[in-house]
């Protein structure tokens, strides 16, 4: 019996090890989200910090309302990016274990 415990235990530990690698990953990991066409593109990393910001330069003397929205649309591209490609890392790492759906790990 002590065996089988011992097997969940290294399991639970290589599984951990896993997920501070995909962790480390993630965080290193740059995305790009864009808004009007590729007009206003933003790259963000994947601890959610902007790293860049790109406006057409034709956009800089138009509506500073519209200019502003786009900005905000394409942060807000770069942060699902982000979102989907930690979905997909922690996928990887979670494929085998047989996890009930929708149970959230901390990534």
């Amino acid at each position: 019996m002590k065996s089988g415990f011992d097997d969940i235990f290294r399991q639970a530990q290589q599984v951990q090890e896993q997920l501070q690698v995909a962790q480390q990953e993630v965080s290193q990991l740059e995305v790009q989200g864009e808004a009007g066409a590729g007009m206003v593109r933003v790259t963000m990393t994947g601890r959610h910090d902007v790293r860049r910001v790109d406006i057409e330069p034709s956009l800089m003397g138009g509506d500073r309302r519209m200019l502003e929205d786009l900005i905000a649309a394409a942060v807000n591209d770069a942060n699902r990016r982000v979102e989907s490609a930690t979905r997909e890392r922690l996928a990887r790492v979670t494929s085998g274990l047989g996890l009930p759906p929708g149970l959230k790990l901390p990534l």
